[in-house]
């Protein structure tokens, strides 16, 4: 059988832990190869290594049977491998032509060749169906449109190998679809496709064939169209998952959250980024906010965790005024916050996993004496929530957090405001970029805390998330909300209207 890119026995170690371990990867040509896994499983170290970011300790890379050496991501790029990271890598106040031809670019006597190289765009773009302005900004593009020049990107290359990392975590339902047709378009032309994802359906609607890491090791692979999600999910986490979510009927109490008239400016431009908004959250529900990246979700949470002083409008807790209180005084009201952005808002990289679990108690009592930090105290508590959220890192509660998978990161923030035991949590994309096992049990989480009469904030832009974990949907579009609707009554397309700004209803605060 000829494949056209062989990884064999690839091993890639860093401290304290074996990211791959001794991992085998064949991808034919013409195919859709999914890569399946837990957080920290491996996934994107292993891409990474065909990318050149990463060299392995041991193991070959094989192209078309001959062994190949790849040092770094230009090495890959002549051998026709491109990649669509995670977090896309744009330089955002360039245009969407000069990050596509960033690094190829084409001149002569030292002048930009622009014209030649704006038309191969625009052909590929008409070709395949990504229609993106070249002339605009990155900064002024969805993250959707972004995701579509970093396609672009590899296209222009002519590169016949596409990683794609996570591509769909940010996208709305109808992009995906998009996606999905594009990659499949790719692939019927003879293109070979890797596609790392933990969403199951994804999965089976466009993959031929899926590899499963876990822990670093390979577990096996497998054809798609013979074997079942359920089958699948449990080869990655090494259980059985419930993939529904369970529930109770919703029973809420008192209002928590009273949010009145509430109006942030934009950073970016004159028009507001939450105009004038107005809804509450009750004791014992999960309201969730829904609607595409960059519709004020952001300005919305900052504004009542106090990351940002808002312009106009009142916020109340519990019937108490805390629209001018501190992000602490806010804490310590029973407030607690997962943030959209772990790193920029929810961990200081370089402290020590001990170090992030304790930032919002080191000032009290039990954790410091006269200014001074009780250590002990704070390894024990920090160790009982490793063990209780099955929190993985190399080194336990002294690994440096920069260190650890991103989803083991997710897992701390979450775990340190779970254990606040909040009156109000707001949690935003709680699970994104988390596998089926993580965000099974963050779920369950979530619904404990609503039946022990918590109120639950939930900002979400998985759809699945939000038919399956809310009690009631709130759209929100360009800063307004634009829908009140009952996760029960509505269908996913029915929500995607809602969400692209096409169909309105009444909310009532």
């Amino acid at each position: 059988m000829e494949y056209i890119i062989e990884m064999l026995n690839i091993t890639k170690e860093f401290p304290g832990i074996v990211a791959n371990d001794n991992i085998t990867l064949q991808l034919k040509k013409g195919e859709i190869h999914a890569l399946l896994g837990e957080n920290g499983a491996g996934k994107s170290t292993l891409m990474s290594v065909l990318f050149g970011m990463y060299q392995q300790e041991r193991g070959i890379i094989k192209k078309n049977g001959q062994e190949v050496k790849i040092n770094d991501p230009n090495d890959a790029n002549a051998l026709g491998i491109g990649m669509v990271h995670q977090h896309f890598k744009l330089v955002h106040n360039f245009t969407v032509l000069q990050n596509i031809i960033l690094g190829v670019e084409n001149t002569k006597s030292g002048i930009l060749q622009m014209r030649e190289a704006k038309e191969k765009v625009i052909a590929l773009s008409e070709k395949y169906g990504l229609m993106v302005d070249p002339e605009a900004k990155i900064q002024d593009i969805t993250v959707g449109m972004q995701q579509r020049v970093e396609i672009l990107k590899m296209l222009y290359r002519d590169n016949e190998i596409l990683i794609f990392d996570e591509p769909t975590a940010v996208l709305t339902p109808q992009e995906i679809q998009e996606l999905m047709k594009i990659m499949q378009e790719l692939a019927a032309e003879g293109k070979s496709i890797l596609f790392i994802t933990h969403k199951l359906n994804e999965i089976k609607e466009v993959a031929n064939r899926c590899t499963v890491l876990r822990k670093g090791k390979y577990i096996g692979t497998i054809d798609v169209a013979s074997t079942s999600k359920e089958a699948m999910s449990e080869m990655m986490v090494g259980r059985k998952v419930d993939l529904t979510v369970q529930k109770k009927p919703i029973e809420p109490g008192e209002v928590v959250l009273q949010v009145k008239n509430m109006t942030v400016k934009s950073k970016h431009n004159s028009k507001n980024a939450v105009n004038n908004v107005s809804f509450q959250v009750r004791k014992g529900e999960i309201v969730c906010i829904a609607g595409i990246d960059g519709n004020g979700q952001s300005e919305l949470v900052y504004g009542l965790t106090g990351l940002l002083s808002i312009d106009s409008g009142e916020i109340f807790m519990n019937g108490e005024d805390i629209t001018k209180n501190s992000i602490r005084k806010r804490n310590s009201s029973g407030l607690s916050h997962i943030p959209e952005d772990r790193h920029k808002d929810g961990l200081i990289l370089d402290y020590n996993l001990t170090e992030n679990l304790i930032l919002k108690n080191y000032f009290k009592t039990q954790f410091q004496k006269g200014g001074f930090l009780n250590f002990k105290y704070a390894k024990e508590y920090a160790e009982r929530l490793i063990q209780q959220f099955d929190i993985r890192s190399g080194q336990g509660s002294r690994t440096p957090v920069r260190s650890m998978s991103g989803g083991n990161q997710q897992k701390a923030i979450i775990a340190r405001e779970l254990d606040l035991d909040p009156e109000l949590l707001i949690a935003v994309q709680p699970t994104r970029g988390l596998d089926v096992g993580a965000i099974e049990y963050i779920h369950k989480q979530l619904i404990e805390k609503r039946d022990e009469g918590k109120a639950v904030l939930l900002v979400s832009l998985e759809l699945d998330e939000v038919m399956n974990v809310s009690d009631r949907i709130l759209v929100i579009y360009e800063g307004e909300l634009v829908a009140d609707v009952n996760p029960a009554e509505v269908t996913i397309q029915e929500l995607g209207l809602y969400m692209a700004g096409s169909k309105r209803n009444e909310v009532t605060a």
